[in-house]
């Protein structure tokens, strides 16, 4: 007799510096029945990163040591295909976008932000996975980024 599982639910690694920030969106992103890995900085977030398999990548964007800018730019050097989301408050200040931080959404910690966060996610989630573009594509992205 073969026996049905139900699917593994998705995997998102959740990367920012502040613990009451980490841990309230772990608890939104549980409840929207996703596994959620923590990492408490830029660089045990790649360092996860490397190791597993994750669905979904959500980063802060300012972090000692490596912003979530230089993350994504190593993230993206690794998996091009890699799904991003980038939360800052500093999006208007900064004019931060998905083309010149390379997420694929840029969030604004503002009210909106738990609503913002599970849309986005979800839409990545059901988002058809791409191949990989080409070297000269991922090369001119990567230097897209690295001027930042």
């Amino acid at each position: 007799m073969m026996k049905i599982c139900p699917a593994a639910p998705s995997k998102i690694l959740l990367v920012d510096d502040n613990p009451d920030g980490l841990l309230v969106r772990r608890l939104l992103l549980e409840e929207l029945g996703l596994e959620v890995e923590t990492a408490p900085n830029g660089e045990e977030g790649l360092q996860r990163f490397e190791c597993g398999r994750y669905d979904v990548v959500v980063t802060d964007y300012r972090m000692p040591r490596m912003d979530g800018i230089e993350m994504i730019r190593r993230i993206r050097a690794q998996d091009a295909a890699a799904r991003i989301i980038l939360l800052s408050g500093f999006v208007e200040p900064l004019g931060l976008n998905e083309t010149n931080t390379g997420a694929d959404a840029v969030i604004a910690k503002t009210s909106s932000e738990p609503a913002m966060l599970a849309r986005s996610v979800k839409r990545l989630l059901n988002r058809t996975p791409t191949r990989k573009p080409p070297a000269s594509v991922r090369a001119t992205a990567a230097a897209r980024v690295a001027a930042l």
